[in-house]
This record gives structure tokens, C-alpha cells and sequence, in this order.
């Protein structure tokens, strides 16, 4: 049977400055833990801490430009570009250009505080 999902939930993600997170679907906007579906608004020169998370991540790009950091190297991710990152991989995000980034990011299996490994 179809769901509407009316609107997501909304949660302030760590970094400076803070970013805004749409979840609408994951652990907490659908008490999915098989994937979960965010829209993220980053500002001009937000930045998080790296991370080492037990999810593949798949993020589509939808404007602006997101910089993706990993042990190989910066990736420069712009609309109309997605990224993967692989369970287990390290990586950075961050929107230091002009503009920041509005993109959408997918986590298979759902994203969640204690699997991402956050640096200290």
C-alpha cells in the first residue's frame, strides 16, 4: 500500500555552521532502518567532523558544490553529480565555495548516530 510521507523530519546536523537535514525516510522521519532519504541545505563554509560510517552513502548533487574528502583525495561534487562512498571508507564533507549546496543524500541501511563513527 502507498504512504505519504507528508514532510520530513528536520534535525540540525553537526558542524559549523550548521546545516539543515530533511529526513523523509530513515530511522526517525519513517522508523525505517533499511535506508533512509534526506534533503540537506549546507551553507557557505560549513564544514563536519570526517567519519568512518558502517552505511554506503549515495549523495546527488542538486546545486551548488559539495566537497567530498577521502583518504585518496577531494573530490569537487557539483549539481548534477552524484558521489558513492562505501561502508567503512573515510570522508569528509563540506561546502566551501560561495553558495554552499542543496543535494540529497541516500544510506543504505539507514543512517544513524551510532554507525557513522564521527571523529572525535
Amino acid at each position: 500500500m502507498a504512504r505519504l510521507i507528508p514532510a520530513p523530519f528536520v534535525i540540525e546536523s553537526p558542524g559549523t555552521p550548521p546545516k539543515q537535514i530533511a529526513e523523509f525516510v530513515g530511522r526517525v522521519a519513517t522508523e525505517n532502518p533499511s535506508v533512509s532519504v534526506a534533503v540537506m541545505q549546507s551553507p557557505t563554509g560549513w564544514s563536519e567532523p570526517g567519519q568512518r560510517p558502517e552505511f554506503d552513502e549515495y549523495t546527488l548533487v542538486l546545486s551548488g558544490e559539495l566537497s567530498v574528502e577521502t583518504e585518496e583525495g577531494t573530490l569537487a561534487v557539483t549539481g548534477g553529480q552524484a558521489v558513492q562512498i562505501a561502508a567503512g571508507e573515510w570522508v569528509r564533507y563540506s561546502t566551501p565555495a560561495e553558495g554552499g549546496a542543496h543535494y540529497v543524500s541516500v544510506c543504505i541501511p539507514a543512517f544513524s548516530p551510532d554507525t557513522v563513527h564521527r571523529d572525535e
